[in-house]
């Protein structure tokens, strides 16, 4: 059994950057690295794009991220754990092995799929029971109607959040990179902690530790200042160039997260506080597919510069279900935007906004009119008029629609007051969009097993 083992985060979300991930591996000096890229509606996204490509619906950065990573990963002998497989790690392993190919290396790669449940949709009614809101959830999966249109909407994807069990055993099989499916955030850097340091998975107090890090970890610049900013209360230095972060972890369950040296943003208390606290409603109980993990005994303690060490937390036996995110087809929303500026800019944004209201009502239940700089995100009714003049107003209106012919619409409406609205309205731009809705819901974790298969040498 090893003493320490670190790991890295090369990744947040799917669209993060590629150096970090790139700096992790090259001066790192890391024994794994993992790049988180899922979110609920990410991978229903990606099974659209499955439904569309039976070949694709892994993530859009894959090639990209592998073909960059590749040569370091196998220099410095670092295993890679990612969840870029979304809706497809089969072939995203395929994928994997094309590009070492390309560049003469020899992998093994697992790939963990067992997460696509939609074919399970038929199971009964006890099987199935949204978190605070049931008869909602088993009146989407039995009618697959939509709470927003109230037409007939189609279930894209259900995918069930998976723990550890087939990254472990991919682990096992001495594959180098292993790509997942939906498995949950912290999921991926608490399996190399159990395959190293022999940890049983019925150790709840462990398994809670190693949790609390994986959480701490999982959303990459986050714990190293990039989410924590703010130029005037939270400076940090170096933006430009931000790190993403690593941690030392040892067999007791503790850790030092830091990040390589030279690297912008920081890591100390705050920071590490915020990311202990974002996405937990209970800290006493936070539910993943390994453990119930409970934060409250958590202590964070700053070492040094860019270091602070991690010790305490537990947790109580895993859930009997595992939690799955249903991802369909919710509405079609139009979009139009329009920019006035100069005198009376504001008043000639209202008035556009009226004549698009009055024109529109009739044919849309809802129309959402938003002036950008102003409105957008707080009320009106919180703005001073009474400030300097407003020199420029982006103005948008947004509705939703039945179909893709209707929300086309909102655009256009918004693109004729070049000529049939307020003077002076220029830079058009128009939307149509078809919004995937996500529910969330229970489904018994017998009924549901990892699968892995492995490809290359």
């Amino acid at each position: 059994m090893k003493n320490k083992i670190r790991i890295g985060c090369g990744a947040g979300f799917s669209g993060d950057r590629i150096e970090p991930a790139i700096v992790l591996a090259e001066r790192g000096e890391l024994d794994y690295l993992v790049l988180e890229c899922l979110a609920e509606r990410t991978i229903a996204l990606a099974n659209k794009r499955k439904m569309a490509d039976p070949t694709k619906g892994y993530d859009p950065l894959l090639e990209r991220r592998i073909e960059t990573l590749l040569p370091h990963l196998v220099k410095n002998n670092i295993r890679l754990i990612t969840n870029m497989g979304a809706a497809n790690p089969i072939e995203g392993a395929k994928e994997i092995i094309g590009i070492a190919k390309k560049q003469g290396l020899n992998i093994k790669v697992a790939a963990v799929s067992g997460d696509d449940v939609i074919s399970d949709l038929g199971l009964t009614n006890d099987d199935f029971r949204k978190f605070g809101n049931e008869d909602f959830a088993l009146e989407l999966l039995n009618k697959h109607q939509s709470p927003v249109t109230n037409n007939q909407s189609t279930i894209i994807s259900a995918n069930a959040y998976l723990g550890i069990e087939g990254i472990l055993e991919a682990l096992q099989a001495n594959a180098q990179i292993i790509i997942t499916g939906r498995v949950a955030d912290p999921s991926l850097f608490l399996a190399p902690m159990v395959h190293e340091f022999g940890w049983k998975t019925d150790d709840y107090d462990l398994m809670g530790k190693g949790t609390v890090i994986g959480h701490l970890m999982e959303c990459a610049g986050h714990i190293t200042g990039g989410y924590f900013a703010d130029p005037i209360k939270k400076p940090v230095e170096d933006m430009d160039n931000l790190g993403h972060p690593f941690a030392d972890v040892f067999p007791d369950g503790s850790a030092i997260i830091s990040k390589v040296e030279d690297t912008g943003g920081i890591i100390n208390l705050q920071t590490a506080k915020e990311q202990l606290l974002y996405e937990v409603i209970n800290p006493f109980e936070y539910y993943t597919p390994d453990v119930i993990a409970d934060f409250t005994s958590v202590k964070i303690e700053e070492i040094g510069k860019n270091q602070v060490r991690i010790t305490g937390g537990s947790g109580t036996e895993k859930p009997s279900t595992y939690k799955v995110s249903v991802g369909y087809k919710a509405f079609w929303q139009g979009e139009g935007e329009i920019s006035y500026a100069g005198p009376a800019a504001y008043e000639r944004a209202k008035l556009a906004g009226e004549i698009i209201e009055k024109r529109l009502k009739s044919q849309f239940e809802e129309i959402q009119v938003d002036y950008i700089g102003i409105s957008s995100t707080f009320d009106i009714r919180g703005f001073d008029f009474a400030q300097p003049p407003i020199s420029e107003v982006r103005l948008r209106v947004a509705a939703k629609a039945r179909t893709q012919a209707e929300a086309a619409l909102i655009g256009e409406e918004v693109e004729a007051l070049y000529t049939n609205g307020p003077a002076g309205g220029g830079g058009v731009r128009k939307y149509v969009n078809e919004v995937i809705g996500i529910v969330s819901v229970l489904v018994d974790r017998n009924k549901i097993k990892p699968i892995v298969e492995y490809f290359g040498s």
